[in-house]
C-alpha cells in the first residue's frame, strides 16, 4: 500500500480509471462503510459491472485482492475516518444550498484530516535523506508552477534564510536553464500535487540527468514526478466535491507540513550556518514593523 488511506488512494487513482473501473471507485467513495459488508460479486452487481471488474479495480489501484481492499477499508473505519466522512452529517459533498456552518465543518475537517494523514505517514527515512542532501548541497533548485509555484517560493524563502544557496523556479524555460547547469553536488526539488505537471517534470528530469539528487514532493506516489524522484515525500489531500475546489488548500497545507519538517531538519544538520544566518537577519523584520500610535 502507498502511504495513504485507501479512500485517499482511490481519489488519487480515479482520474486515471475509465469505464467500469471508474464506476467501482465512485461507488466505494460514495459509501465506503457499506462496501465493507459486501462481497465482490455484490459490489459488481451494484455498479452494473462484474466480480472480475471489481478484482481488476483492486489491482489497478495497487491492492493484491478484494480482500485486501476490505481490510484497508475496515482499518480506516476503525480509525474513525470512514464513518465520519460517510455520514449524512459531515460528508465530502458541498451543495449550493448548504449553510455556512456546514461549509466550514466540511472544509475545515477535510483540511485538518489531510494534514494529520500526511504527518502520520511521513517516510522518515526519505525525509532524512532529503534533509541530508539539502544540507550539504552546493546549490538547490526548486521547481513548481501554479499553486505549487507558491509553495516553491515559500520553500526558497525558508531555506535561503538559513544560509542555503537556493532558488525557486516557476517558469519552465528558466527552470530548464538552471537544471542544465546542475551537478552531482546539487539538489533539485520538484513540487506538484498531481505529479503530472509537464512544466515541473521537464526541468526535474533534466536535473536528474545531470546527476543532481532529486526530491519529488507530490500526493501521487505513482505519478511521473514521483517516478523521476530519487527521494519521494508524499502528501495527502482530502478533496470536497464542489466546483473549483480540486487541489484544495488543505492539500497545500499538507505539502507545507513536509516542507516545514524538511526545513527544521536541514537547520539542525547545518546548525552553525543556520544559526549564524538567522542571527544576521533577525533584525530586518522588526525594523520594518509599523509602530502603533497610542491615542489618549
Amino acid at each position: 500500500m502507498p502511504p495513504t488511506d485507501v479512500t485517499s488512494l482511490i481519489r488519487t487513482e480515479l482520474p486515471r480509471l475509465a469505464g467500469s473501473l471508474r464506476k467501482v471507485g465512485e461507488l466505494i467513495l460514495e459509501d465506503p462503510a457499506s462496501v465493507t459488508h459486501a462481497s465482490a460479486a455484490e459490489l459488481g452487481r451494484r455498479t452494473g459491472t462484474s466480480q472480475a471488474t471489481v478484482t481488476r479495480f483492486c489491482r489497478a489501484i495497487g491492492l493484491d485482492s478484494y480482500q485486501h481492499l476490505l481490510i484497508e477499508l475496515a482499518q480506516e473505519r476503525g480509525r474513525g475516518e470512514v464513518s465520519d466522512w460517510g455520514s449524512a452529517e459531515i460528508g465530502p459533498d458541498i451543495s449550493p444550498d448548504d449553510d455556512l456552518e456546514r461549509v466550514v465543518q466540511v472544509v475545515g475537517s477535510a483540511d485538518l484530516r489531510a494534514v494529520q494523514q500526511t504527518i502520520d505517514r511521513i517516510d522518515l527515512d526519505a525525509m532524512e535523506r532529503a534533509a541530508q542532501a539539502v544540507a550539504r548541497a552546493r546549490r538547490i533548485d526548486i521547481y513548481g508552477v501554479g499553486g505549487s509555484g507558491a509553495v516553491a517560493q515559500e520553500t526558497e524563502t525558508r531555506l535561503f534564510r538559513i544560509g542555503c544557496s537556493v532558488r525557486g523556479w516557476t517558469e519552465v524555460h528558466a527552470a530548464a536553464t538552471s537544471a542544465a547547469l546542475l551537478t552531482p553536488a546539487d539538489v533539485a526539488i520538484g513540487i506538484s500535487h498531481s505529479g503530472a505537471t509537464r512544466e515541473t517534470i521537464e526541468p526535474f528530469e533534466l536535473a536528474k540527468s545531470r546527476g543532481a539528487t532529486t526530491v519529488a514532493i507530490t500526493s501521487d506516489p505513482r505519478s511521473p514526478l514521483a517516478k523521476a524522484g530519487g527521494i519521494r515525500l508524499i502528501s495527502t489531500s482530502t478533496e470536497t466535491i464542489f466546483p473549483g475546489r480540486t487541489g484544495s488548500i488543505g492539500g497545500r497545507h499538507s505539502v507545507l507540513v513536509l516542507i516545514d519538517c524538511l526545513y527544521v531538519r536541514v537547520a539542525q544538520l547545518s546548525y552553525q550556518r543556520a544559526s549564524s544566518s538567522l542571527a544576521l537577519t533577525d533584525h530586518i523584520t522588526p525594523q520594518h514593523a509599523v509602530k502603533s500610535r497610542r491615542t489618549r
